[in-house]
Parts: structure tokens; sequence; C-alpha cells
């Protein structure tokens, strides 16, 4: 299994810079994607950005621009740097990975999230 720490998250006003991290850890082989979702009240999870292992990313229209997904490899963990913040950005902030896990006679390859970590910009 794989497990997922995520932390950073917090309450910053309007234009306020925010870094959240994840950070994987169990019985990992590899991993594939790393990414971050989002979801405010009463709407669906959304996705943010994500990054691959060779590190190409993808981004939400909504986020391009302000926010830059990065991982590092050898400690298996994401950042997210969240610049200029603005209040629809708040919503609870989920870490995800892609990654083959398991025993050496019993591996898979599974989409595993983190606890979710709570962003709130507001003045």
């Amino acid at each position: 299994q794989v497990q997922l720490v995520a932390s950073g998250g917090g309450l910053v006003q309007p234009g306020g810079s925010l870094r959240l991290s994840c950070a994987a850890s169990g019985s990992i082989f590899s991993i594939n994607t790393m990414g971050w979702y989002r979801q405010a009240p009463g709407k669906q999870r959304e996705l943010v950005a994500i990054i691959s292992s060779g590190g190409s990313t993808n981004y939400a229209e909504s986020v391009r621009g302000r926010f830059t997904i990065s991982r590092d490899n050898a400690k298996n963990t994401v950042y997210l740097q969240m610049n200029s913040l603005k209040p629809e950005d708040t919503a609870t902030y989920y870490c995800n990975c892609n990654a083959l896990s398991g025993t050496p006679w019993n591996r898979r390859q599974a989409d595993f999230w983190g606890q979710g970590t709570q962003v709130t910009v507001s003045s």
C-alpha cells in the first residue's frame, strides 16, 4: 500500500502565497504521475495540476500562471506552489499519485489519495 501525507494548507489573504507538500511512502516500486486536486463545498473534485515522472506538467486553466507543481523523485514528494491566490481557490486540496506498489510477487498499479489539506483564501 501507499500512504500520502499532505501538509502546508492554511488561511491566506487574497494575493498571498502558500506551498503544499505531499510525501508518498510505503511499498513503492515506482510512481508514475503525481498531482493535486481540489474540492470546494458543493462542487465536484477537480484537477489542479499534474506532473509525470519525467517532469511534464499540466494545469487547470484557472490556475495556469499562478500555480507551479514540482516533484522530488528521490523523496517521492510532490509540491504545489500557489501564488496570487484568489478567494475562489478556497477548497480542500488532495494529493494523488499513480504508483506501482505491493510485494515482488504481487504488484499492482493503482491511484492513491492523501487525506486533504484545507486552503482558505479570505481577507
